[in-house]
């Protein structure tokens, strides 16, 4: 039986990559702070994932076929697992983001034409900067430096590496009702009941999406598969703030009024004035399959609607 820990992923689609794990017949081991209870026929270990004695406590002797951490965010805690799990986990994959691609977040990335979605050698993490001295123990930093957290925290696991590691980079993950985790769609939903007006930018890219149930069974299959590196993770068929929008006023909410805001200004959720979609490629080369959105992205409307 192989045995897997999953670090966070207590909620959200978190819980459905535990839940699949269970099925496949992985006995799973559930590491977080406490906040979150595991679910019937999960172990559950108490630790601080930033503290290595408190995680090498709470570990003791127990290794692991793969480690599943679903929420590595920075440096220093790429470089705690990477101390604490070097000895006793055969493969790591981590829970990235389309972020990492986030021209706005690092003057050093070039955005991409709408044209050429983005591939995973456009970050060279061999060469990317770590700097462990900033103040990533402060959580609004962290909410602010997201993208670049997680783009150094992938470089610290991948340079020299003690362990086979890989990193799913997930695109924008759409849920409804509950599954809502971001509260970006009950943004639009809501804002379009009321009449009240969608900030756009003058000019809005498409980006990247992936169904919730899509990103946790990529994690599955990345955790039992053997690739090395990044994979890019989000389904065919890209879409705008403004195609969004319309397809939620399909399903009986008032037409969308858009305001523009100046260039620079911060605009609506999913609302972009840069490209930075996702190839993903490398992953269906591998051997997974994604979905396109247009087979379920009415749907999620829908829930979002009756929630």
């Amino acid at each position: 039986m192989q045995q897997v820990a999953v670090i966070g992923g207590s909620r959200y689609f978190g819980r459905q990559v535990v839940r699949q794990l269970r099925e496949a017949g992985a006995e799973v081991t559930l590491i977080n702070r406490g906040s979150a209870p595991a679910p019937d026929g999960v172990r559950h270990l108490i630790a601080d994932r930033d503290d290595a004695r408190s995680l090498r406590a709470a570990l003791g002797g127990r290794e692991f076929d793969v480690v599943l951490d679903q929420v590595c965010g920075t440096p220093l805690q790429a470089a705690v697992a990477r101390e604490v799990f070097r000895d006793r986990v055969a493969r790591y994959v981590m829970t990235s983001t389309i972020e990492v691609y986030d021209p706005a977040t690092d003057a050093s990335i070039t955005p991409s034409p709408p044209d050429r979605p983005v591939r995973e050698e456009s970050i060279d993490l061999a060469n990317w900067p770590v700097r462990p001295e900033l103040p990533w123990q402060d959580p609004a930093f962290r909410e602010t430096q997201y993208g670049e957290g997680k783009r150094q925290a992938e470089a610290v696991f991948g340079r020299d590496p003690v362990f086979p590691f890989a990193s799913v980079r997930s695109a924008h993950v759409l849920g409804g009702g509950p599954a809502d985790f971001t509260g970006r769609l009950r943004h639009y939903v809501q804002r379009l009941r009321q009449g009240r007006p969608i900030d756009v930018h003058r000019v809005n890219f498409r980006s990247s999406f992936t169904h919730r149930h899509e990103i946790a069974d990529v994690l599955v299959w990345a955790a039992g598969s053997d690739f090395t590196g990044p994979v890019n993770a989000r389904a065919h068929g890209e879409f705008d703030v403004v195609e969004l929008c319309a397809r939620i006023a399909e399903q009986g909410t008032p037409a969308p009024r858009y305001r523009t805001v100046e260039p620079g200004a911060t605009a609506s959720p999913f609302a972009f004035d840069r490209y930075y979609g996702m190839d993903n490629s490398r992953a269906e080369r591998l051997g997974y399959r994604f979905s396109r959105s247009a087979d379920w992205l009415s749907g999620v409307i829908a829930e979002e609607l009756a929630g």
